[in-house]
């Protein structure tokens, strides 16, 4: 009876202990974690715009509203790349509703209901309406559709009302956005001292020849550079050098690769599916049906493989050839031989020397480097190697300039893909080609061909069976228990031949992807946890095609910025300072002309002309366009030398022969018009960041998403 009372008696302390207990791992880490309200955090808050807090729920609302439009509209789900994109457009949503509406509001700025209608269905149809309500066959717009639609919008589910009201609510902040820059674009003005200064830098021509001695003609390794000197270098220049929230990691993965096994088993499959593709009486169901990637059964070179490509020339109608193997993928193909195409492919390869901005003056500077280029290639240099240094396109420019194989269908800027489709043979257009993103100088490897090729496709992949990810997952989770510090980690990456560490450096609290990795949030958030130390092993991150341990081996902060932040550049800034005072120094007071001072100088001191430049496109044949070298030398008299000073990239020594001054004229207007085009070119931009910059924002997502 006693042990009865006891149990009684301590029941009523026990469900008070298993309730605190069951509330406590419910909102526990809302009230303990680093982000807690007991822990001194706030994890409601995901940014802030002027002063003014972003609730996660408010933000959270107004990104489900962005995606059941989405998913309305498309009729499917948004995947994980899409839904980020839409978090930015709800973001950027708060910034334009916050700090954007105070400038709207000081200045009055209203669209009223009236001329929300006239951009809805009267005489000034807003772009985004005469998108939407345009035949997509012929895409002619029809009004009528409009106000059949606005009439029925009633009847309409909730959905789509609600809908077509935050469409009609962001024509508002459309045009209110576009009454505030041209108030801006209007009020740029540009006085008749800078348009005659513009017109003396474009119009006045001169002769000049220099010594030049390139930083490069100096050995890196030969110039110390101490820590305490970057340091001097930073606090000189602070404001050049703006700090950011940033980590770097080394990694190393294990991938999850299909075994023989698994590659087996799909070849036997895929054998026999070419079986049934050789017999199939309507093969391109068949194809469609079996393959694990959609391949269209019509193609020409530009949708084809490299590998199809070079098989296809063999082929004979009704033959089944292959498996290839792509990658981890096995394609055959049954060739229904040829038909003429509405549309032609073709192939080439490019050098774009772009425009830094749309006046003539930067035009002519960038026609100037093209044609310099066209003409060593017309000499005989190799274009792919010229592509590789000095194109400006970069994607290509890794390729040697190759842009691949595409068709006549507009997937090319016109005056590019007109110069490749009037081209009769492979080889070099011997020609400058311009087009809004610069000068191309273009060379056909492959010229126009409308063939299309009939081929049933089916593309089977290899995809690794639970047994291998397993057994991936196992080397993988025995690395990251066996390593605690970096220095264990290199330690047995060493002992492990088959790992290799990979590094990325200052990665943004955004960003989605390292490297070549693929959703890699966990890793990043990872990298940013309060916890995560320098040195500091990570668990096991799985992707879809590797398992990945890394560690963390730097950071950044944005308000604390450190030599190591920028190391790479300080060095190359202080090291060619160090270089600049020792060439000046063998340089200072030497005598005689530029060959005799080039000659006792030695090694690494180039003598040459430029002839007829002007001060605002000038181009140094191998210092390139330095504004340093080029102010000296037209601030020079005819037949006077300079002293030794320190341009862009090397040390000058400059000497003009003649020039000719800009006639006098009266009228600028030609030249206050290219200034003012170019500056209301860039108004959006600067608006932007002005206003932004204005708004001391602070981004917080990246702690939630």
């Amino acid at each position: 009876m006693a042990l009865i009372n006891k149990i009684r008696e301590k029941s009523g302390i026990a469900v008070t202990v298993i309730a605190i207990s069951l509330i406590l791992f419910m909102v526990g880490g809302d009230l303990l974690g680093p982000n807690s309200i007991l822990g001194g955090g706030n994890n409601q808050v995901v940014g802030e715009i002027a002063g003014k807090e972003i609730n996660i729920k408010d933000f959270q609302s107004r990104v489900d509203g962005f995606r059941q439009n989405y998913e309305a509209q498309s009729g499917r789900s948004l995947n994980e790349n899409e839904l980020a994109s839409l978090r930015d457009q709800a973001w950027n949503q708060f910034v334009v509703d916050i700090a954007y509406k105070k400038q709207f509001d000081d200045l009055g700025l209203t669209v009223t209901d009236q001329e929300l209608v006239d951009m809805v269905q009267g005489n000034h149809i807003s772009p985004s309406i005469l998108q939407a309500f345009s035949d997509p066959t012929t895409g002619r717009f029809d009004k009528t559709a409009v106000i059949n639609y606005l009439k029925n919008l009633k009847t309409l589910p909730v959905e789509q009302q609600k809908s077509w009201e935050n469409f009609e609510k962001s024509l508002r902040e459309e045009r209110t956005r576009a009454k505030y820059e041209n108030l801006l674009k209007l009020s740029t003005y540009t006085p008749k001292a800078q348009a005659e200064k513009e017109y003396v830098a474009q119009t006045s021509k001169a002769t000049l020849r220099y010594l030049y001695v390139p930083y490069f003609s100096v050995v890196d390794t030969t110039i110390k550079v101490t820590d305490s000197q970057l340091e001097d270098y930073l606090s000189a220049h602070r404001k050049e050098y703006k700090g950011t929230d940033t980590r770097s990691i080394e990694y190393v993965t294990f991938p999850i690769q299909p075994a023989k096994d698994d590659s087996a088993a799909l070849y036997t499959q895929i054998k026999e599916l070419a079986r049934g593709l050789a017999t199939a009486t309507n093969d391109s169901v068949f194809a469609s049906t079996n393959s694990d990637i959609p391949l269209p059964i019509n193609m020409s070179y530009a949708t084809m493989t490299d590998q199809l490509k070079e098989a296809v020339k063999t082929f004979v109608p009704g033959g089944v050839y292959g498996p290839y193997r792509e990658g981890n993928t096995y394609f055959i193909y049954k060739y229904g031989g040829t038909k003429v195409d509405t549309v032609s492919s073709a192939k080439a390869s490019h050098i774009l020397i772009g425009f830094e901005n749309q006046s003539d003056s930067a035009k002519a500077a960038a026609r100037i480097k093209a044609e310099g280029i066209l003409a060593q290639i017309r000499a005989g240099a190799n274009f792919e190697a010229l592509a590789a240094t000095s194109s400006t396109d970069q994607g290509s420019a890794q390729r040697g300039g190759d842009v691949g194989y595409f068709q006549n269908n507009g997937t090319m800027v016109k005056p590019f893909e007109e110069a490749v489709f009037s081209a009769t043979a492979p080889g070099l257009i011997p020609r400058l080609v311009e087009s809004q993103f610069g000068f191309h100088i273009i060379k056909v490897t492959d010229p126009k061909s409308n063939t299309l090729y009939r081929i049933a496709a089916i593309g089977k992949t290899i995809a690794p069976s639970q047994a291998t990810r397993d057994e991936a997952y196992r080397k993988a989770d025995e690395f990251a228990n066996a390593v605690k510090t970096k220095e264990q980690f290199d330690e047995a990456v060493k002992k492990n031949k088959a790992l290799v560490v990979a590094t990325a450096n200052r990665i943004p609290e955004s960003a989605t992807n390292i490297n070549a990795i693929q959703n890699g949030r966990d890793i990043v958030r990872w990298a940013f946890k309060d916890d995560s130390k320098i040195n500091s092993v990570s668990q096991v991150f799985e992707t879809e095609e590797q398992y990945i341990v890394a560690v963390l081996v730097g950071k950044s902060d944005a308000k604390d910025v450190k030599v190591d932040d920028f190391r790479d550049e300080l060095t190359t800034k202080v090291r060619n300072q160090i270089k600049s005072e020792q060439i000046t120094a063998k340089l200072k007071g030497a005598t005689g002309d530029l060959e005799s001072i080039a000659k006792k100088y030695g090694a690494g001191a180039l003598v040459e002309s430029a002839t007829d430049i002007s001060l605002a496109t000038g181009f140094l044949t191998s210092a390139g366009f330095d504004p340093i070298a080029l102010g000296k030398g037209f601030g020079l008299k005819a037949g006077q030398k300079s002293d030794v000073f320190t341009g862009e990239n090397g040390v000058f020594i400059m000497e003009q022969i003649n020039k000719t001054d800009a006639p006098k004229i009266a009228d600028f207007t030609q030249y206050k018009t290219q200034l003012t085009q170019s500056l209301e070119s860039r108004m959006s931009y600067l608006v932007n960041e002005a206003i932004r910059e204005n708004a001391k924002i602070e981004d917080r997502r990246a702690k939630f998403f």
